[in-house]
């Protein structure tokens, strides 16, 4: 079919979104539109200036003729900070509070469209990381994880505690929960994770860090190598965490189950505006 440039620009604008971080030669396009490749070029020109111009990513070219053009996922900063103040506001609802100096959170974990949005910021954070695989705990960590690589266009290793016959052989590790001191066993199947991947690890809720440590070792079983960290929440916790290094995009600062007080400000994320 023959298209106007409007109608391509439209169509690849909708491609590009859907494919963040695929690699696509000029010729997919030019084929698919039936026009010169010279054409497509100036397309392209369009798009990247709109994108970069809104915040929304860039168009990043490579020549040769493996070449193509990849789509980087970005965020705006300002877009960013508003979320994620209108989130810190969310969580500060003291009927959230949960025994154990956890708050409720699943309603905002199962929100498709909040999700998602918090996906692409972390898929921007990490957008450099040359990240191979997502990997987080089941289970509330999991619709994150799936909008981060989703973003990311990689696909996702799910940690378990129990083991499942479908899942075939896998490997195990124990590690010490940092909050109850308790040592517990996580598994991930063989088959979820191949060596020498680079894995980003999302996890919805961080105390002392003890499951990450545990998943930061479990990844290192695979041959593996961590390429960061990425937590929706972290808590104030009064004990050395068991993690140096991770991106946080809200903070739990205070929580009062006496007088039902909770505070949550803006994570780490925003130590660094300039690598979001």
């Amino acid at each position: 079919m023959k298209y106007r440039r409007s109608g391509r620009l439209v169509d690849m604008t909708n491609y590009f979104l859907s494919h963040p971080h695929q690699q696509i030669p000029l010729t997919y396009f030019s084929e698919a539109y039936k026009s010169a490749k010279s054409s497509i070029s100036e397309d392209l020109a369009i798009i990247k200036e709109v994108f970069e111009v809104r915040n929304v990513g860039t168009l990043e070219t490579a020549a040769g003729a493996s070449g193509g053009v990849t789509f980087i996922p970005r965020v705006d900063i300002y877009a960013t900070g508003n979320l994620i103040d209108q989130l810190c506001e969310r969580l500060e609802d003291p009927e959230r509070l949960l025994p154990g100096g956890y708050i409720y959170m699943m309603d905002v974990i199962g929100d498709p469209l909040l999700t998602q949005d918090l996906g692409r910021i972390f898929a921007s954070r990490f957008r450099s990381a040359k990240v191979d695989a997502v990997m987080t705990m089941a289970t509330k960590g999991i619709p994150l994880a799936y909008a981060v690589a989703a973003h990311l266009n990689v696909p996702v290793s799910i940690v378990r505690h129990e083991h499942r016959i479908t899942e075939g052989s896998i490997v195990s590790i124990n590690y010490v929960s940092g909050s109850k001191k308790r040592i517990q066993t996580m598994s991930l199947a063989r088959r979820s994770l191949k060596p020498n991947s680079n894995v980003l690890i999302i996890d919805d809720f961080m105390k002392a860090g003890g499951t990450i440590r545990g998943m930061m070792d479990l990844v290192q079983e695979f041959q593996s190598n961590v390429a960061g960290v990425g937590v929706l929440t972290e808590s104030i916790h009064e004990e050395e965490k068991l993690v140096n290094e991770y991106v946080s995009l809200t903070k739990l600062t205070e929580m009062n189950v006496k007088s039902r007080e909770i505070k949550v400000e803006r994570g780490n994320l925003f130590d660094d505006v300039y690598q979001i």
